[in-house]
């Protein structure tokens, strides 16, 4: 089994949205693919409305939305998530434990591809005891995909998350690209020739790059 993190420059650039996408295609071509959000925090009231990260995830990939991200995990306030937890008066919890939660329980025989979505940006806390950057460390992925928003600002943002992510193999996905937006083509082309980047901007392309790990 090959683990992905889904990563991003921070909160609200679509990781969700791009997860759930590239395990659509990927399912479509007759991969096994299934994925996992160790923790979420949410508004309340989206558990009930079945607009939370997990509900998003499990409709791409045919889970359950409890297999998707462990009901324990679940943090009905907006904010990170050992902060959420905190807030709750829930017991901390570790970034050992989000790992092992994420590989637990999967059906025999293990699926090709684990696509592991983090939580807000690369830096942001997802334990009491570590970032995004220290979770992605510990699942020891074959591939981060770093998801981040095509317009301005971008460049500063994946330069920062992929300094962060030193020791990992990333490639760069562009989320709400337009090639006729001149800042955003420019933002791709400055990612890929000036900081040598692998920059994805599309689910399609996205599948193509990890077809291969999901085989």
């Amino acid at each position: 089994m090959n683990v992905v993190a889904i990563a991003g420059t921070g909160t609200d650039v679509g990781k969700t949205y791009v997860t759930a996408a590239v395990a659509r295609v990927l399912r479509a071509r007759g991969c096994n693919v299934v994925a996992r959000k160790p923790a979420q925090s949410f508004a309340p009231g989206d558990d009930t409305e079945q607009r939370t990260d997990a509900h998003e995830l499990a409709r791409a990939t045919g889970q359950a939305p409890d297999d998707v991200c462990p009901p324990h995990r679940w943090l009905p306030t907006p904010l990170a998530p050992p902060m959420a937890a905190d807030a709750l008066g829930l017991p901390p919890f570790t970034i050992a434990e989000l790992a092992a939660e994420s590989r637990h329980d999967l059906d025999a025989p293990a699926p090709a591809l684990l696509l592991v979505e983090t939580a807000g940006g690369v830096r942001s806390p997802i334990a009491c005891d570590g970032d995004c950057v220290a979770l992605i460390t510990e699942l020891a992925p074959a591939l981060v995909v770093l998801v981040a928003d095509a317009g301005l600002g971008t460049i500063n943002a994946v330069r920062l998350s992929v300094d962060a992510l030193e020791k990992q193999r990333v490639v760069v996905y562009l989320n709400r690209y337009d090639e006729t937006i001149d800042v955003h083509a420019r933002n791709a082309l400055w990612l890929t020739t000036r900081e040598g980047l692998v920059v994805l901007t599309d689910a399609e392309a996205l599948a193509d790059f990890l077809e291969p790990l999901a085989r």
